[in-house]
């Protein structure tokens, strides 16, 4: 049912005059993608990309998610292209056509400061923490075994400083000027090859391999005529030569939790509004799906029955985020249509929270006493009408509290669809952090949002109980 409807909301390139492309990003890769303070995604990336469609006369749609699922998005063919800091390299080249380079880099490592560690050879047995899928990574892979240390992953930047700062790791690999500014703007860290990076390369802009050569040709006059004219050293430099306040705000906010409760009210309220209308909306399709499972399962059939169990066992047996990645990511290749990241949180909901319901549905079908369904056929009341009238009602209210502590759960899996660029509380949680490094303050102002919802939702579910059973 979802998947025809998807199709029907994808935005229409032929409906406006100009095309209208998807591209995707990493939001939290400052200088080159951040939020300003206006929830507005900025940085060297984002102004070269706005300037050169409004030179070359083409729109888009930005989505903003991990790197990981950022490339994977259009390597799928769910985005058109991606524009994150992207470091060209052969074994991207098999996947990905590339633009012209755009910005020329190197990889740096650094360590907090007042660390102990002074060269390579000291990270012998120690942990380094690499974000997942850039050239940092990359690089510190190719030298792991030669100078013995263990690696550990994120998905974010932020997240992956505060590891290195509070000791839990020893060390990072990044690119040199998103490590500088970060350490400019209050990071606390130390580079230790600042005049001398690694495996020097370039960024660029990329699309799937063999599509949207129209967007890439653009994409690279676009560049090409920002060059010529003195834009793209002023949009550099716009980033290199300012401190983060001047695109985050007056930072001084940060030094209380009410202060980033005020500053970021209307990035909090969105990623709530997001989380209850995936939350609602799940619950209420999964709660279908889920009693069409249990009372297939309890089918006279064994066919029925047979696969009700198999698709219970499936979509409880997946993981969710694996289950999301597929449908968002992997889906799209095989069906060859986009599937918009709302609707397939939705799906993703769907199928596996409908398969935990299924299974307590079931269970609660089962669990009323057999002889009650042997009274309604001894008064010749038919199967059907002996589970409709007899066994269900009773069913029903011995599933109620499963029913409560389903749609909890379901509340909290929301945040496992920030991965696919859903743009819920959690997402929007790592997007504040990212700009203002607060991230006990933030995660904490997260909690508890989350805590007074999932109160408020067990006082409804609660008074439902109440009512069915008084």
């Amino acid at each position: 049912m979802a998947l025809p409807l998807a199709g029907g909301l994808l935005p229409s390139a032929q409906a406006d005059s100009k095309p209208n492309y998807v591209i995707t990003t990493d939001a939290t890769y400052p200088p080159f993608d951040f939020q300003d303070k206006n929830n507005q995604y900025v940085g060297i990336d984002q102004d070269i990309l706005k300037e050169i469609a409004k030179r070359e006369g083409f729109t888009y749609t930005l989505k903003a998610m991990s790197f990981n699922a950022a490339t994977q998005s259009v390597s799928s063919s769910q985005a058109d292209g991606v524009i994150a800091g992207m470091s060209i390299t052969d074994e991207r080249k098999a996947v990905f056509d590339f633009s012209d380079p755009y910005y020329r880099s190197g990889i740096a490592w650094a360590v907090r400061q007042g660390s102990n560690i002074k060269s390579l050879d000291d990270l012998r047995g120690k942990t380094v923490a690499l974000k997942t899928g850039t050239s940092g990574a990359d690089y510190a892979l190719s030298i792991k075994d030669k100078y013995g240390f263990k690696v550990t992953y994120f998905n974010d930047s932020e997240t992956l400083y505060r590891d290195v700062i509070n000791g839990n790791s020893d060390a990072t690999f990044g690119d040199l000027p998103v490590l500088q500014y970060s350490i400019k703007n209050g990071t606390k860290l130390k580079v230790m090859n600042p005049k001398d990076p690694f495996n020097a390369g370039e960024y660029g802009f990329a699309v799937k391999k063999g599509a949207n050569a129209k967007l890439l040709a653009a994409f690279n006059r676009g560049l090409a005529s920002i060059k010529k004219d003195g834009t793209y050293n002023k949009i550099v430099n716009k980033y290199l030569d300012a401190s983060a306040s001047t695109f985050t705000g007056d930072q001084s906010n940060n030094d209380t939790t009410w202060g980033i409760l005020k500053a970021n009210k209307q990035a909090f309220i969105d990623g709530l509004m997001q989380t209850i209308a995936l939350t609602v909306i799940g619950i209420f399709l999964a709660s279908i799906w889920g009693i069409i499972l249990g009372v297939m399962g309890i089918s006279q059939s064994k066919l029925i029955r047979g696969i009700s169990t198999t698709i219970i066992y499936i979509f409880r047996g997946l993981p969710m985020l694996v289950l999301a990645f597929f449908i968002y990511i992997g889906l799209p290749s095989f069906i060859g249509a986009k599937i918009p990241a709302f609707i397939a949180g939705i799906i993703t909901l769907v199928l596996n929270e409908g398969a935990y319901t299924g299974a307590f549905v079931r269970g609660g079908f089962e669990a009323v006493d057999r002889g009650q369904m042997e009274a309604a056929r001894s008064l010749g009341m038919p199967y059907n009408m002996s589970m409709r009238k007899v066994i269900m009602p009773q069913g029903i209210r011995i599933m109620v509290p499963s029913f409560v502590n389903q749609f909890i759960i379901t509340l909290k899996d929301t945040s496992i669809l920030s991965a696919i660029g859903i743009l819920e509380l959690t997402q929007t949680g790592t997007l504040i952090v990212a700009r203002n490094s607060q991230g006990f303050r933030v995660w904490a102002i997260i909690a508890v949002i989350y805590l007074i919802v999932i109160t408020l939702l067990t006082w409804l579910s609660n008074w439902v109980d109440k009512r069915i059973n008084s």
